[in-house]
């Protein structure tokens, strides 16, 4: 899995200003304001996502007094989406610091979709909401379903339900690894 010493090689991609805070500081933290800028007219759906993320990651570990997002990172390098022209990440994360799930369930999180406990489950969610004239994002974005909206945001849950398994080396059924970090340190960087 890459787990050594109850730590996880992760690859991000991170801006010239966050490797500058990281030198300087020894850490660094996301704010929410960095994206609301980087996603201009999508920062609604964005903040949305995130947001949620943020109270339910919070959960599972403890968030740090500056960190008011998360650090995106993924176990594969060939996950990682750094056309933005970032600067790559080799990273070596406490166990303990990390969230691990399915990037194919944070996609459907962030697209505003239900996530089913199955493929059948999800299938019949959309045939019935489809039967209405509905598209999940209509649901997620407004106000005017509030118990489709409430089954949409209940079933986001289901990110996290293979947290242990993949920090356990159990990867079954998931598409690709990807991990919310509420910091990046300067001591988990990779030099090579």
């Amino acid at each position: 899995m890459g787990k050594e010493n109850n730590k996880i090689k992760l690859y991000t991609s991170q801006s010239d200003i966050v490797l500058q805070i990281i030198e300087k500081d020894g850490v660094c933290y996301s704010k929410k304001e960095f994206v609301s800028k980087k996603y201009s007219e999508s920062a609604p759906i964005f903040i949305t996502a995130y947001s949620w993320f943020v109270k339910e990651f919070a959960k599972i570990i403890p968030k740090p007094e500056k960190a008011e997002y998360p650090y995106w990172a993924f176990k594969e390098l060939y996950n990682l989406d750094d056309s933005g022209g970032g600067n790559v990440l080799k990273l070596n994360v406490p166990l303990e610091e990390v969230v691990l799930f399915d990037l194919f369930d944070w996609n459907k999180i962030i697209c505003m979709k239900y996530i089913g406990e199955n493929e059948e489950d999800e299938k019949e969610f959309k045939e019935n909401i489809k039967k209405l004239g509905l598209k999940e994002t209509d649901i997620t974005l407004t106000n005017f379903y509030p118990e489709l909206k409430q089954k949409i945001t209940e079933s986001w849950m289901r990110l996290f339900r293979n947290n242990e398994n993949i920090k356990n080396g159990n990867e079954e059924g998931i598409g690709g690894v990807q991990a919310g970090l509420w910091r990046i340190k300067k001591e988990w960087i990779i030099k090579e």
